[in-house]
């Protein structure tokens, strides 16, 4: 096991990815790596996905994002790189 420094990434996602079951597709690939965080709908239309971990799980995690059913629901995906705060337990959608 990889003992890197533990990331933080927010990504804003627009598209078709409200009311199409995003959040609850990327709980449950979520479940496949070791990162914990958040996802939320927000009043723009758009999701919010904060996550930690190192960052090849990250950068893994993202991807299957992408390759699953959901992506063709993504048209633009804004990401923030910083430093992993230990603020998750676990992996929630937020309401």
């Amino acid at each position: 096991m990889s003992s890197g420094i533990r990331k933080c990434v927010q990504v804003l996602y627009s598209g078709r990815v409200q009311g199409v079951g995003f959040r609850y597709a990327a709980k449950t690939l979520a479940q496949g790596y070791e990162i914990t965080g958040s996802i939320r709908n927000l009043p723009d239309s758009r999701v919010e996905l904060i996550v930690e971990g190192l960052e090849e799980e990250l950068n893994s995690f993202l991807q299957a994002i992408r390759d699953s059913g959901l992506g063709p629901c993504i048209r633009g995906q804004e990401a923030a790189w910083t430093v992993a705060t230990g603020q998750f337990k676990g992996f929630e959608i937020v309401r």
